[in-house]
């Protein structure tokens, strides 16, 4: 099976990026684990392996008290690797690595083929159900893997990443404003262009409710690492600037992709990698909702 997802990105190929955003966000993934672990919870499917960063704070918080820890994924390079690293975590959670789809209704028969348990007391989804087709039939589609009394837990992007000073003193004030419309315009086209992508015009908590979960609620927090970087803050600097010169193509003006261009390269005078100004700050919003 292919590592490509809906969007038709090759996941597979994003893995050291992805370990590297593991190590950038590793104290906020360790609190929010255990914000959302409650005391007698003992199953978790997270869907959306990743490089196995959160897994692995999962398994490391049920390590005292033991339990069982799916971790779900499309792409095989991205499942053996978080199931790799999670196993090195503890040897009293028991793991399963499922391929699967959560596109596919028939994500709980692999769930079964697996000897996984095919409900758990949280089910946990970061930045995967905007890659889905069809976003609320995903919800709905997860939701069914939350035992009743269980929470299902969405991470999706909060407010957009920020790196750049207003000015960075190459082309008009105002350039990362400018690349982020960009990003979003080519978001738009890229659900636009999904083989049977269905529009989402509701909040990601309305949603959580129209799927039949209870008790919803939504909160933000921050990855905040301020100038000057230095390490895995620095490399995902690079990484943003890097996607956004991708998006920005045919998308904004000649001077400012000129502008990106010289941010980006490593022999110039202006290279970000060298600059004391730039910095990374983003927000992402948990959504949580409850199986009656």
């Amino acid at each position: 099976m292919a590592g490509h997802s809906h969007d038709n990105i090759d996941w597979d190929e994003h893995l050291q990026r992805l370990r590297d955003g593991d190590e950038l966000n590793a104290p906020e993934i360790a609190g929010l684990v255990a914000q959302l672990l409650r005391p007698t919870d003992r199953t978790v499917i997270e869907v959306g392996a990743g490089a196995g960063g959160t897994a692995a704070a999962f398994a490391a918080a049920l390590a005292d008290s033991g339990g069982e820890l799916t971790v779900v994924d499309t792409a095989p390079q991205l499942l053996a690797a978080a199931g790799d690293r999670v196993k090195r975590v503890s040897d009293r959670v028991a793991v399963h690595a499922v391929q699967a789809d959560a596109a596919e209704d028939s994500l709980v028969e692999a769930l079964e083929r697996a000897g996984a348990p095919v409900q758990a007391d949280l089910v946990f989804a970061a930045f995967v159900v905007h890659h889905l087709p069809d976003q609320l039939v995903g919800l709905r589609r997860l939701a069914k893997l939350v035992r009743p009394g269980g929470r299902l837990a969405v991470v999706e992007f909060g407010l957009e990443t920020r790196v750049l000073p207003p000015d960075v003193g190459l082309s008009e004030p105002g350039l990362e404003a400018r690349l982020i419309a960009g990003r979003e315009d080519w978001f738009r086209q890229m659900r636009a262009e999904m083989t049977g992508s269905v529009r989402l015009p509701i909040g990601w908590g309305k949603a959580l409710s129209e799927v039949g979960l209870a008790e919803v609620r939504s909160w933000s927090y921050l990855v905040d690492r301020p100038a000057p970087v230095s390490g895995a803050a620095r490399q995902a600097v690079l990484r943003r600037l890097q996607f956004l010169r991708r998006d920005a193509e045919n998308r904004v003006g000649t001077a400012d992709l000129a502008a990106l261009d010289q941010l980006l390269d490593e022999s110039g005078a202006h290279y970000a990698g060298n600059r004391d100004d730039v910095y990374y700050l983003t927000a992402n919003t948990v959504h949580l909702g409850t199986r009656p």
